[in-house]
């Protein structure tokens, strides 16, 4: 894994829209194509917004599937993450194929096989991710399920991880979080070539230093991006705020605002 911390937020997106369209850039050079997943979420927004404005990425040749999804929620309600990504990704940069997580159909165990299918017929290139204030990873609460081999897989979903939608501002009372939804897997997310963590924010702080300081399990289920072979982790100063360092640079390459410590 490699680590970038950065000074501020908007620096940290920078580096990571950067790291994002080289990923995206030599894969469809190489392949023709490219297969990636995109997160949502507040802590994405940054993020996005500096991706969507670069210019050197060939959209057109790229491939969308994204991570999770509510179930029962229309895509025009504004907590929709499909209403997210079209607002802050797709109708601005339009991807040649979009494939959505239908989280109102009327079966969602009948959606998971959709889309297990589906994404099976791909390799996927790039996975765009954050980390959950409970340190989830999508809607992978803890304890997550590390062993499925299902691509995707319905979830209930926690207390925290419902609170922290509502302090977040999606949703006005805990009572209108839905109880359940669909998310991409554990192992599917494991599956992409490159991993892009995108986590800003003093709020995830202490996840961020549970994922990364503490033991790889279930119960931080973010902690299990430290066995993919090519993961890139961006911060910024608040959401690094708890981490040794000098500990850590012996663990995982380290970057402050690009230099290697």
């Amino acid at each position: 894994m490699k680590i970038y911390i950065y000074s501020s937020e908007e620096r940290m997106a920078a580096a990571a829209a950067e790291k994002a369209a080289l990923a995206l850039r030599s894969t469809v050079e190489a392949k023709g194509k490219a297969v990636f997943v995109a997160a949502t979420g507040a802590s994405q927004l940054q993020f996005l917004k500096a991706l969507t404005s670069r210019k050197d990425i060939p959209w057109p040749k790229t491939i969308m599937f994204h991570l999770d999804e509510y179930i029962g929620l229309s895509d025009t309600h504004p907590a929709s993450f499909r209403y997210y990504l079209r607002k802050h990704l797709v109708d601005i940069v339009h991807p040649g194929e979009v494939h959505f997580i239908r989280g109102d159909a009327e079966d969602p165990l009948a959606e998971c096989r959709r889309l297990s299918q589906l994404i099976t017929q791909y390799s996927v290139d790039v996975a765009f991710v954050g980390i959950g204030e409970n340190c989830h990873l999508a809607f992978n609460d803890p304890p997550a399920d590390f062993d499925t081999n299902q691509p995707f897989i319905v979830v209930n979903l926690d207390y925290a991880c419902r609170f922290q939608q509502v302090r977040e501002g999606w949703f006005s009372r805990m009572e209108d979080v839905p109880l359940k939804a669909i998310t991409m897997s554990i192992k599917q997310i494991l599956r992409a070539s490159v991993i892009i963590g995108v986590v800003p924010e003093a709020r995830k702080a202490q996840a961020v230093k549970n994922a990364l300081e503490g033991p790889v399990s279930p119960h931080c289920p973010a902690s299990i991006l430290r066995t993919h072979g090519n993961c890139h982790l961006f911060l910024d100063k608040d959401s690094s705020s708890m981490l040794n360092i000098e500990r850590l640079k012996y663990a995982y390459e380290v970057y402050l605002d690009g230099d290697r410590v």
